[in-house]
Formats: structure tokens, C-alpha cells, sequence
């Protein structure tokens, strides 16, 4: 259960001149972090799109993800913040959210900024916009409005830090890439809380700052042709990471095919999409690649037949990938 933050919003446009512009920068800024606040940790890949949800051994995604970017003017419009309940992964707390659950996520992106020497500057280089905000708690919305011309930002991230991007985390590395300090956090904060926690904590010997942001992508969809046996083929439509049966069922697509047998009796009956009763069994006719790959006990039912798939042990948009897939529902009924 979450509870939204804001029910309206407050533009207010401000560049985040304490951390670019020499001439406007304050003592905070370069103040020196207690001894006691320093740890050492090993330090992670950093990943183009967030992929902690993915096994250890699944490949890179084929997909740039940058291509499901929302526009900047419909990233004011959708973040949004949510009080959240604690879980086994995440503390409670205010993180940031989308208004548009159904066809918009959140995305975790990391990218390092590095001190360029021709910007002579110990600023990050990003403007900030304020969405939401004027809460005595400091509580906010503040996104990326762009980046300062010849900035270290803009020298060093330009292609990953994004308008439209939230600033989550900063984390000053050192030259290995291990982590030096605790994480700056700055989620969910307004415009004055999201510099002061800056300005406050950053070093002014830094070299290399690990950034994290949060940023708004539309869901990719794959468009799927239904072929059956005897009626006129229908379209739908179907999110990446979606289970092929239970999408199909959800849009009242019965799929349980009568001549079906189980492979682990031989009789009839469905199985509740433990994949032994094959009454799911779909034929791919065009858009393989669109489908999750074949575990073992898949390709020993259906070894006799390449093209099926067991629509309870497929995922649709593999990798996240869109395009068009058709298949033909009950395929032991085509003649």
C-alpha cells in the first residue's frame, strides 16, 4: 500500500549554481567529511539500466533502454512520491513513484561523474527542477533540467545523465573504485534540501562520484497475433516481462486444449501451469526470439515439435525487447 505525497505541484526552475559555477560557490561545499563517516567497500559494476532483478548469469540486454525514455515534459507530469511500508528489501520511507503504473516505470541508473581537468571545478554541472515541494520537512520532487555547458557533468556523463532523471544517491569513489563515503542521499527531497545535502557533504577533493538517478521509461509492449483454429486472427497487446498464459488468460483467451495429454500420467486435465500438461501449448509462427528461452523439462515435452511453446513457462519481450510475435492457439486442433 502506498500513500502519494503531493497532491499538486510547484514549478519552480533553478539552476544548481552552487555546485557548477565558481564564482558562486560556498565554503559548505568544500568542507571536509568527519573521519568516522569513511568506509571502504568493494565496488560494484554500474549497469546503463537497473538489472539486479536479473540471474547473475543472464546476459547484458540487447536493448538500449534509453529508447523507452519518456519525454522531459512527461516526466514532470508522472514522478511522483510514495510513502512506502518496510520490506525485506527496502526500508520504509519515501521513495519516488509514477502516477502511471500501467504503462510507466521507474528506472535505477548509474553513471560516474569525473573531475574533467578543463572545467577547473569542483562542481557537478547539473541544473535542477523543482516539481514538488514547499514542505517544512524538506520533502520534494526535484528532477534534472540539464546539464551546465563545460561542466564536469557534461564533460564526463553527458549521454547518462539525463533531463527529466532524479537525483537518488552520489557516492565519491576513489581512484580503484571503491566506495569512500556513506552515500549522499537526496530521493525525495525538495530543491534547498536536495543542494544542502550536496554542498554539505561533498569533498572538495573529489575525483570521482558515483551518480544514481531515478528515471521514467514507458513499459515496452509486444503485439500479439492470435491465430486459432477456426475464428479470425485477434491483436493484443502485451507488456515485456509479462508470463505468456497468464497475460492470454487475463484478456479471456481459454487456452485449454482438449486433445492435450499430460506428460507425467498420460490422462487429461490441466495442471495449473506446472508445465506437464501441455493444454497451454501454443505454435510460434513468427517472433521466436520475442519469448523467453526453453528450460530443460520444456524441451523434452515438446522435443517432437520445434515451434511450440508451453505458454505457462514463457515470458513475452525477452530482454525487454519489443516487436510482433504470432502464434496459433490449441495447435494439436489445425488441420
Amino acid at each position: 500500500m502506498s500513500t502519494s505525497y503531493f497532491s499538486s505541484r510547484r514549478p519552480l526552475l533553478c539552476s544548481l549554481l552552487l555546485l557548477f559555477s565558481n564564482s558562486h560557490i560556498v565554503s559548505p561545499l568544500y568542507l571536509t567529511i568527519p573521519s568516522q563517516r569513511r568506509r571502504w567497500q568493494p565496488f560494484s559494476v554500474l549497469y546503463s539500466s537497473s538489472s539486479s532483478s536479473k540471474p547473475p548469469s543472464e546476459p547484458a540486454a540487447v536493448v538500449d533502454m534509453n529508447v523507452y525514455n519518456v519525454p522531459y515534459e512527461t516526466a514532470v507530469e508522472q514522478w511522483t512520491a510514495e510513502l512506502l511500508p518496510q520490506t525485506a528489501m527496502q526500508e520504509e520511507g519515501i521513495y519516488l513513484g509514477v502516477r502511471d503504473k500501467k504503462n510507466t516505470m521507474a528506472d535505477t541508473v548509474s553513471c560516474l561523474i569525473r573531475k574533467a581537468p578543463s572545467t577547473n571545478s569542483g562542481g557537478l554541472g547539473i541544473e535542477l527542477f523543482e516539481i514538488a515541494g514547499g514542505r517544512q520537512d524538506g520533502v520534494g520532487i526535484t528532477i534534472v533540467s540539464g546539464l551546465v555547458p563545460g561542466g564536469n557533468a557534461a564533460a564526463t556523463a553527458a549521454a547518462c545523465i539525463l533531463p527529466g532523471d532524479s537525483l537518488v544517491s552520489l557516492e565519491v569513489l576513489d581512484p580503484q573504485g571503491k566506495v569512500f563515503f556513506d552515500p549522499i542521499v537526496t530521493e525525495c527531497l525538495g530543491y534547498d534540501k536536495t543542494v544542502e545535502a550536496i554542498a554539505s557533504q561533498l569533498p572538495s577533493d573529489w575525483q570521482i562520484i558515483k551518480v544514481t538517478v531515478k528515471r521514467l521509461r514507458r513499459k515496452p509492449k509486444v503485439t500479439v497475433e492470435l491465430q486459432f483454429p477456426q475464428d479470425e486472427p485477434v491483436s493484443i497487446e502485451i507488456f515485456a516481462g509479462e508470463n505468456l498464459r497468464r497475460a492470454m488468460l487475463v484478456r479471456g483467451v481459454k487456452l485449454n486444449d482438449e486433445l492435450a495429454r499430460r506428460f507425467d500420467s498420460g490422462g487429461s486435465g490441466n495442471c495449473g501451469a506446472e508445465g506437464t500438461c501441455a493444454t497451454c501449448v501454443v505454435s510460434v509462427v513468427q517472433g521466436a526470439h520475442l519469448l523467453s528461452p526453453q528450460g530443460l523439462q520444456e524441451q523434452q515435452i515438446l522435443q517432437k515439435n520445434p515451434r511450440w511453446r508451453m505458454a505457462c513457462k514463457a515470458t513475452v519481450g525477452y530482454r525487454q525487447q519489443e516487436g510482433q510475435l504470432k502464434i496459433r492457439i490449441n495447435p494439436r486442433q489445425w488441420v
